[in-house]
C-alpha cells in the first residue's frame, strides 16, 4: 500500500455546542473562551489530544491558537498555554443522548456556562455542562478498521458493509457522517444507513445513530444500547458487538477520501491498465482497472493517477505514459486545463497528452485538438457534500436557495452525461441558474454544471453562463464568480 500521501488519517477537528446552542469559541484576544458563536469557524474548531503521561485524561487545542484549554483550582479558564500543564487535563463523561460533559482532572469540577460565562467550577452536571461533539472535517472519507488494517465498504450482494478491503477503491468504500440529533449515522454510498445489528435502511431511526467517543486519536461509535461498532466475522461485517467498551476492534480511522475517476478519450473507449503497464484507451466499460486515483499537489496543483494495479502514471521514452510508477515525481505530474465539458493534460515534457491511433496515450502533441481532449468522470461521489469558506451548502429554510454558511449540511446527489453533473437535491428537485446568477433547487429538469478540481480536495462549479458558483456575504449560492478560486472553491 503506497504510504506518500495517498492514505491519510484526517485530524479529528471538531467543534463543542452548549445546550444553548451556541459553539465553544478561542478568542485571540486575551486567549479568553466563551460560547457565543452560532457556527463552526475556524475560531471554534478544537483538536482532542491524549494525555502524555498515558493516563484517562485528554487535552483540548485550538485549532486556530494552537494553543490549550485550561481550568484553574478557582474555576477560571482560558486557552492561553503554548504547552499542556496539570490544569489542561480533562475527563471526557459521554452522556447516554451523545453530548459530553468535561471535567476537570485535577480539581474534580465540570466545565460549562454560556456566552462569555464560562467556568469549570460546577459540582454537579446540569444543561449547562453538556456539550454535543460537531466534526469540522468534511463527512465524506474512508473508514479504516484499526484492529483489521481493512477499510470498510459497501457489498450490494450481501447487502451489509464489511471491513475487509485492502484498499478504499472504487464508490462502494465511500462513508459519509450525517450529523442528526446530536449524534451521527453513517450513509453507505446508495444512501442507505448502517442499522447496530449491521442492516442497512433506507431511513435514520434510533439503532442508526451513535455517539462518537475518541481514544487515543481514534473513532469509536456507540449505539444507543451502549454497545459499539466493530468489525465481526470472518466477513468483517460492520455491527454493534458485545462490548460497551472500546478497545481495538472499536476503534477506527477516518481516512481522506480523494476523487477517483474515468476518462474516455475521442474514440470514446474508456481510459485502461487492463492489457498490461501501457494506459490505453481500449476499453468499453468502467471497471477496476478504468478507474484511477486522482491527487492534486497543494503547492503545484498538478495531478498524479494511481491505477488499481499498484502504480502511477508516469512519462516515459519516447512521450509513453506507463502505470509503473511507485513514487510520486516530476514525471508523474501532469496540469490539467479544462476545456468545457472536456479536459487536457500536459505531460512534464511540455506537450499533451493524446491517443494514439492504436489507443495508448502518449504525451507528444504541442497543441490540443480532439485526441487531445478526455471526458473526466468523478465516480466516488454518488452523493455530495460542500463546504466553501464560510461553511457547508444547505437548503435555506422555507425558500428554493441554498446557503453556504451552515454548520450542518445537506447531501445532493449526482448525475452525469458528456462531461457535465446534473445536481438534485431534497424532494428530488435539480440545481439550477435563476434571475441575476441565483442558484435554486427546485428544477422539474436537470441543468448542466461543470466540475474543475482546481486544489486538492476543493473544486469549481461553472453554470451554463460560464460563470462560477459561489458563495459569499450575503450566505446565497449564487453563479457570478469569473474566476476559480477564493469563495468559488468547494471542499467536496
Amino acid at each position: 500500500m503506497p504510504t506518500n500521501g495517498l492514505h491519510q488519517v484526517l485530524k479529528i477537528q471538531f467543534g463543542l455546542v452548549n445546550d444553548t446552542d451556541r459553539y465553544l469559541t478561542a478568542e485571540s484576544f486575551g486567549f479568553k473562551v466563551n460560547a457565543s458563536a452560532p457556527s463552526l469557524k475556524r475560531k471554534q474548531m478544537w483538536l482532542l489530544e491524549p494525555d502524555p503521561g498515558q493516563g484517562t485524561a485528554v487535552l483540548f487545542r485550538s485549532s486556530h491558537l494552537g494553543r490549550y484549554l485550561s481550568a484553574e483550582e478557582d474555576g477560571r479558564v482560558a486557552c492561553e498555554a503554548e504547552r499542556p500543564g496539570r490544569d489542561c487535563r480533562f475527563l471526557v463523561l459521554p452522556q447516554p443522548d451523545g453530548r459530553w460533559v468535561l471535567q476537570s482532572e485535577p480539581h474534580g469540577r465540570f466545565f460549562g456556562g454560556t456566552e462569555d460565562q464560562l467556568s469549570c467550577f460546577a459540582t454537579a452536571i446540569t444543561p449547562a455542562e453538556l456539550w454535543t461533539v460537531h466534526l469540522a472535517i468534511h463527512p465524506q472519507a474512508h473508514l479504516l478498521s484499526v484492529s483489521r488494517r481493512r477499510y470498510a465498504h459497501l457489498c450490494p450482494q450481501e447487502d451489509e458493509i464489511a471491513a475487509d478491503s485492502n484498499t478504499p477503491w472504487g464508490v462502494d468504500a465511500l462513508v459519509t457522517l450525517i450529523f442528526q440529533n446530536r449524534q451521527y449515522c453513517l450513509k453507505s454510498c446508495d444512501s442507505r444507513y448502517l442499522r447496530s445489528d449491521g442492516r442497512l435502511v433506507w431511513e435514520p431511526e434510533a439503532h442508526t445513530r451513535y455517539t462518537l467517543e475518541f481514544k487515543a486519536g481514534k473513532l469509536a461509535f456507540k449505539d444507543c444500547d451502549g454497545r459499539y461498532l466493530a468489525p465481526v466475522g470472518p466477513t468483517g461485517t460492520l455491527r454493534a458487538g458485545r462490548n460497551t467498551r472500546p478497545g481495538k476492534d472499536e476503534l477506527f480511522d477516518l481516512e481522506e477520501s480523494h476523487p477517483q475517476v474515468v476518462l474516455v478519450a475521442a474514440n470514446h473507449r474508456y481510459v485502461s491498465v487492463r492489457q498490461g503497464i501501457n494506459v490505453s484507451a481500449n476499453q468499453d466499460e468502467e471497471l477496476d482497472h478504468e478507474t484511477f486515483l486522482m491527487q492534486i499537489d497543494r503547492e503545484t496543483r498538478k495531478c498524479t493517477f494511481y491505477s488499481s494495479t499498484g502504480g502511477y502514471w508516469t512519462l516515459v521514452t519516447h512521450g509513453g505514459i506507463q502505470a509503473t510508477a511507485t513514487q510520486v515525481s516530476e514525471n508523474t505530474m501532469f496540469e490539467m486545463e479544462w476545456r468545457g465539458r472536456r479536459v487536457a493534460l500536459k505531460a512534464s515534457n511540455g506537450r499533451y497528452v493524446c491517443m494514439k491511433k492504436n489507443g495508448q496515450l502518449a504525451a507528444i502533441s504541442d497543441f490540443v485538438g480532439e485526441d487531445e481532449e478526455f471526458i473526466l468522470k468523478l465516480i466516488n461521489r454518488p452523493i455530495l457534500v460542500l463546504r466553501g469558506l464560510d461553511g457547508f451548502v444547505c437548503h435555506r429554510r422555507g425558500s428554493n436557495q441554498l446557503d453556504t454558511n451552515r454548520s450542518v449540511y445537506d447531501v445532493f446527489h449526482l448525475s452525469f452525461s458528456d462531461g457535465a453533473y446534473q445536481i438534485r437535491g431534497r424532494g428530488g428537485g435539480f440545481w439550477h441558474t435563476g434571475s441575476h446568477g441565483s442558484v435554486c433547487s427546485d428544477g422539474e429538469r436537470a441543468e448542466d454544471f461543470l466540475f474543475e478540481f482546481r486544489e486538492r480536495g476543493r473544486l469549481a462549479i461553472r453554470a451554463r453562463s460560464g460563470k462560477y458558483l459561489r458563495g459569499g456575504a450575503s450566505g446565497l449560492l449564487r453563479a457570478d464568480a469569473d474566476a476559480p478560486a477564493g469563495f468559488a472553491l468547494w471542499e467536496y
